[in-house]
């Protein structure tokens, strides 16, 4: 099953080209973004997955230099020579030019080449879930900023609706005031409170703008500001979490952070061994055809022949090697154990806070529903000229579908993170099934 859903995964970050650049300049931003969209551009080439991508390819060029130096080498030399040939030479020709044609190839090297194929092989997985994960930290910041936007357009609202009861109290209150039926102080403390209405607009209509920016910079595309964003579908709002231990479990054993350090710490070990190997012989063979300008019988224009290369004495620098090797496993493994305990952190404060949140959402759910009769009782009594909070009751309105829509977002975005943690591909769609697994 593990085996089965990593196929999964990285078949999902290979889907994606790797060169997208072009497209996504030319392309403007759809309107109204939705949010399956703007998951779709965190996938393009924003710097962090162009860092992970060139890492893997630097990991697969490594690994294809190590298959390079057992293979065959095909090579020719031409030389030039002038000499001046023995006095008891048969051959007092002064042109000692030659060419030679020569094949090599490495034969055996008691399992050097071996041990470093499956470093490279494993430092490859790494950089793979290295990818993975830098896809998923990609997902979650864009489905953040997504959010914030939407946050930023209910909090405008929401002070825009305070601007205008303000606004209207204090012209009544100006009106009064003429008629000596107001006090200064009681209309100083209108203009007051107006003033501080207008100042929290201007405040959140600049953050709406500055909350776009950041949505922007998330896509890679500084330049596009989305003016329209569709309201996203929330399906994992009505989850219901597992137990701690089973949503540790399945961190442990899906998380892609941890899956590769897990392959370098393998590939670090794989490295000591092909490091302890380079004290052993090797064994070469090379097949060679020559044209000499100056025949000799020491010359042969075809040869043949098996060399071994045996080290004897290096200086210590295999010793070093496999030292400095071992002390890398070392790390690795120390920063693989920090990952774990981090991890298990994380589910935990995630799993905490889904359940506190899922507690909000049933109480802002009562009080909406409360805010709501206030809201219908006003209007009647407006109707009838008996109040005039008519306006508070529609700006409570507003704030409470800001901190629905808050709280939802803050479910959506952890129930992402817990995702991401074990390892499970984050869509907009979330999760199929509403109950945890």
């Amino acid at each position: 099953m593990g085996r089965a859903r990593g196929c999964l995964l990285l078949a999902w970050v290979f889907a994606t080209p790797l060169y997208a650049k072009e497209q996504a300049v030319a392309e403007p931003l759809p309107e109204p973004l939705t949010l399956e969209a703007a998951l779709a551009l965190a996938d393009g080439d924003h710097p962090d997955m162009m860092r992970a991508r060139g890492r893997l390819q630097a990991a697969r060029a490594a690994r294809a230099e190590v298959d390079a130096e057992s293979g065959v080498y095909l090579g020719m030399e031409l030389a030039a020579r002038v000499i001046e040939p023995s006095d008891a030479s048969a051959f007092q020709q002064h042109n000692d030019s030659f060419a030679r044609l020569y094949v090599r190839k490495r034969l055996y090297d008691f399992g050097r080449t071996q041990w470093r194929r499956e470093a490279g092989d494993a430092e490859i997985q790494a950089r793979q879930w290295a990818l993975i994960d830098a896809r998923q930290q990609r997902r979650i910041e864009v489905m953040s900023r997504f959010f914030d936007v939407h946050l930023a357009d209910l909090e405008n609202a929401r002070d825009t609706e305070a601007v205008a009861v303000a606004y209207v109290r204090l012209d009544k209150a100006r009106a009064r005031h003429r008629l000596k039926q107001l006090s200064d102080v009681a209309l100083s403390k209108l203009e007051a409170d107006y003033q501080t209405a207008l100042r929290r607009q201007r405040v959140s209509e600049a953050r709406q703008r500055t909350r776009r920016a950041q949505l922007a910079v998330a896509l890679n595309r500084p330049d596009s500001l989305p003016a329209e964003l569709e309201w996203p579908a929330l399906p994992d709002v009505e989850r219901v979490p597992e137990a701690l231990d089973a949503l540790v479990e399945a961190a442990l054993a899906g998380n892609p952070r941890l899956k590769s350090l897990r392959a370098a710490r393998d590939a670090e070990m794989r490295r000591v061994h092909a490091a302890r190997a380079d004290r052993y012989p090797v064994l070469r063979g090379e097949l060679e055809a020559a044209d000499y300008n100056r025949p000799s019988g020491g010359r042969a224009p075809l040869a043949a022949s098996l060399a071994l290369d045996v080290p004897f004495y290096d200086g210590g620098q295999a010793v070093a090697e496999v030292t400095r090797h071992q002390a890398l496993v070392q790390q690795r493994r120390a920063e693989l154990a920090a990952a774990e305990l981090d991890l298990r952190q994380q589910v935990l404060e995630l799993w905490s806070e889904i359940n506190t949140l899922r507690a909000r959402k049933t109480e802002l759910e009562a009080v909406g529903e409360y805010r709501e009769l206030v809201l219908d009782r006003s209007r009647a009594l407006y109707e009838m000229e008996v109040t005039s909070d008519l306006g508070d009751a529609q700006v409570r309105i507003s704030d409470q579908h800001l901190q629905r829509a808050e709280n939802g977002f803050k479910l959506a975005l952890d129930w992402a993170r817990l995702d991401a943690l074990a390892g499970r591909p984050i869509t907009a769609a979330g999760r199929e099934t509403g109950r945890g697994e």
